[in-house]
């Protein structure tokens, strides 16, 4: 399996073998600006089955389609509602993705069966040159074992994927380190259906209306976009989210280190310097949610590379990028949350409460 380093990419037969790799069915791992994906060609239902296969991921958990250039948008969606122009002209290239009513050429299995269908074109110059001499529509979800963090280091889908795909592109570290925002265009209202960098300000700012937010909904059904129904983004560890203030969370935590040593800990800086412990992870200065949000995925994995069993994140401010944040991070655990203000926990499932 050829590993392919970011540099190389410019070389032609480089580019022949990502386009005859990808033509032929096969898988090709490579960065975006979001997280690393697991791309195929998206006209082909054989090549869209070896993704699913690859991850482990259930057939009903929809794919984004990865495109290089709007001009490319019509061959894969019916039609492209006048509100999309906006939001087109201000977010792509970039970490938004689309929903549009699906044309035929999209394999029925990228969409779990819906007529519908993701679109996003990656601002990330490595993702278009790899679209670009793939010279297809990429279907692309983020390339980690279905259920597991996101790949945030080419180390990330190495370990998850050395011997499950055709071609791996190194591209280093990833600069956002969140999946894109979603947002379904199909609806009478637009519908934001996972939360990103892309804000849901930022899209109302755009378009002077407000948008649906559903993404505390729980999800029965088929899901729209990847993220709204099965577990996400898990460390193979138990995690709980602490919830309160900044004194009750490290009083908490220096507590629960007193009673079990072997614990981890994932928090801004902020926290970690007022705490001592074997397995302290910062994921930056909770002044800076970028830093935090880049940070996430790869604290999740290095504690499951340490072996750690129990681990604790006190609840961050949900606000503009904190929502993309604090849903994967709902996601991660559960909905398993340690309230402190109110003296019990909650395991938020369905309505589910634990006293």
């Amino acid at each position: 399996m050829p590993i392919i380093h970011a540099s190389e990419l410019n070389q032609k037969k480089i580019q022949e073998l990502i386009h005859t790799t990808i033509k032929s069915g096969g898988l090709c791992v490579f960065p975006t600006e979001t997280v690393y994906g697991i791309g195929a060609d998206a006209t082909q239902d054989e090549a869209v089955k070896k993704i699913f296969i690859a991850k482990g991921r259930p057939s009903d958990n929809p794919l984004i389609v990865h495109l290089s250039s709007k001009k490319d948008l019509t061959q894969c969606v019916r039609e492209i509602p006048e509100i999309a122009y906006p939001l087109m002209d201000e977010f792509w290239p970039g970490p938004l993705t689309l929903v549009f009513k699906k044309s035929p050429s999209i394999s029925p299995l990228v969409t779990g069966g819906l007529d519908t269908v993701g679109i996003r074109i990656p601002s990330s110059i490595l993702a278009q040159q790899v679209i670009q001499a793939a010279g297809v529509p990429l279907c692309a979800p983020s390339a980690n074992i279905s259920g597991k963090p996101s790949a945030t280091l080419f180390s990330h889908v190495l370990d998850d994927f050395k011997d499950r795909v055709d071609l791996l592109i190194d591209g280093g570290k990833v600069t956002i380190g969140l999946e894109s925002t979603v947002l379904d265009l199909t609806t009478p209202i637009p519908t934001l259906l996972r939360p990103g960098a892309i804000t849901q300000k930022m899209i109302e700012d755009v378009l002077k209306v407000s948008i649906l937010d559903a993404t505390k909904d729980y999800i029965e059904g088929i899901p729209k976009s990847p993220g709204m129904k099965y577990k996400h983004y898990a460390p193979s560890g138990e995690l709980s989210l602490v919830k309160g203030d900044f004194n009750q969370v490290i009083q908490y935590l220096t507590d629960a280190i007193v009673k079990n040593e072997n614990i981890g800990i994932i928090a801004p800086k902020e926290y970690i310097d007022k705490l001592k412990g074997k397995h302290l992870l910062s994921m930056g200065s909770i002044l800076d949610p970028n830093e935090i949000g880049s940070n996430l995925f790869s604290a999740l994995r290095t504690m499951d590379q340490q072996h750690i069993q129990t681990i604790y994140i006190p609840v961050l401010d949900d606000q503009d990028l904190g929502q993309a944040i604090m849903n994967r991070l709902l996601k991660a655990a559960s909905y398993r949350i340690i309230d402190l203000s109110e003296a019990r926990w909650f395991f938020l499932n369905k309505d589910v409460s634990i006293f």
